[in-house]
């Protein structure tokens, strides 16, 4: 069973971490065993230098990861794998759904979060995979759902009714 996987587009500001941060509970509650993927459009320091993951990758190990009483970190590649569905097919065998935030341009299923106090249009078009929308705008993409910005549990419960389909 692939596991699914829904990615939160938007602008800087639109509100997407916080909402895949109040997403989280409210899917754990229903008994969801979650996992997340964060799209950075700049360089992040994953790993510091001189530190063990560090030196194994830097010595020319694929992948690399770090295990300690309570978490794991894992250090990879990701140079022919970097859209959500290949990143969770891949690392998040686990979870039972995944919520992606960025990925724009990946393909895939996507929801948009997008605020009139923002002063932007869409980042992504129906035929992108938008499915639904998260917005105080009721004359974008009028075909779609919608829902306020504050409604966590109707945003839950359709995901997993999408996810049933």
């Amino acid at each position: 069973m692939v596991t699914p996987v829904f990615i939160f587009v938007g602008h800087s500001g639109a509100g997407k971490t916080t909402l895949v941060e109040k997403l989280l509970p409210e899917l754990t509650a229903r008994g969801f065993r979650l996992a997340t993927i964060k799209h950075a459009h700049h360089k992040v320091a994953l790993d510091r230098e001189g530190k063990d993951s560090w030196r194994y990758k830097q010595a020319g190990a694929a992948m690399s990861m770090l295990v300690t009483s309570d978490e794991l970190q894992l250090v990879a590649d990701a140079v022919d794998r970097r859209d959500p569905a290949q990143l969770a097919e891949r690392f998040l065998g686990e979870a039972d759904m995944v919520l992606a935030e960025g990925f724009s341009l990946a393909p895939g299923v996507k929801i948009e979060v997008l605020r009139r106090a923002c002063g932007k249009p869409p980042r992504c078009a129906i035929e992108d995979g938008l499915i639904a929308i998260v917005t105080d705008m009721d004359e974008v993409y009028p075909q779609l759902p919608h829902f306020a910005l504050d409604n966590i549990a109707g945003l839950a419960s359709f995901l997993l009714e999408h996810t049933a389909r």
